[in-house]
């Protein structure tokens, strides 16, 4: 197996055993001008920090514009790929829970991954939120975007974009439910310095970060891309 395929694995298992021990987790150009903003992203902390409330149908496709550091990026969601999943980020971008998101799993060639939410109180309601996994529809090609997880139907909040083909991430159940339709230039431009996570590389360690959330990113990687905001568009 691909050693890179066993980090993204490893380490969402990893995060996950630390969380168990403290708190928890599981563990993946501008939007056109004609783009109509169907709702404004407004931080619903009542939903963030109960997920039993984000339960709403996503659309069968809709598109989601994202305003980071580097810029901004454009993905269009397909719920035929996979359904949960689907219905999962679009509450998640409904609630708010995309805004001072960092990047914190950047490596070259193989992927981005982020989904930590920067408020320890809202990362660790999420925790235990598992959706079950779907049946893999599309293949992990670039641009495509799945969620990270740490073994069958542990899905959670955490994603990751890929930076090229990783179809042999498709046999292992990583369900793409959207891909990057704008923007992919600045998705490869995240800052990618810290490459992969403690204790196997020089990033973050994903128990910190559950634990001590944008704080201890802030602190320690400074040099770290965040989402600013996400917004639903047409």
């Amino acid at each position: 197996m691909n050693i890179r395929i066993i980090a993204l694995i490893s380490a969402a298992v990893f995060a996950s055993s630390c969380a168990n021990k403290t708190q928890e987790t599981a563990t993946a150009q501008p939007a056109p001008a004609a783009a109509t903003q169907i709702q404004e992203t407004n931080t619903d902390m009542e939903t963030l920090k109960n997920p039993a409330k984000a339960t709403e149908k996503a659309p069968e496709t809709f598109k989601v514009k994202f305003d980071t550091t580097k810029g901004n990026f454009t993905l269009e969601i397909n719920r035929a790929w996979s359904p949960l999943g689907a219905d999962r980020f679009y509450n998640l971008v409904k609630a708010g829970f995309f805004t001072d998101l960092a990047f914190f799993r950047v490596i070259e060639g193989f992927m981005v991954q982020f989904g930590i939410h920067g408020d320890p109180a809202v990362a660790t309601a999420w925790r235990g939120a598992r959706i079950k996994d779907d049946p893999v529809v599309e293949s992990n090609k670039k641009g495509y975007i799945s969620y990270a997880m740490a073994g069958p139907d542990t899905r959670t909040t955490q994603f990751f974009i890929n930076y090229g083909d990783n179809a042999r991430l498709d046999g292992m159940g990583f369900s793409p439910f959207g891909k990057v339709t704008e923007g992919m230039d600045v998705v490869e431009s995240i800052y990618s310095g810290y490459g992969e996570g403690a204790p196997s590389g020089m990033g973050p360690d994903q128990g910190r970060v559950q634990m001590q959330g944008n704080a201890y990113l802030k602190k320690d990687f400074p040099k770290m891309d965040y989402i600013k905001s996400a917004e639903l568009l047409k």
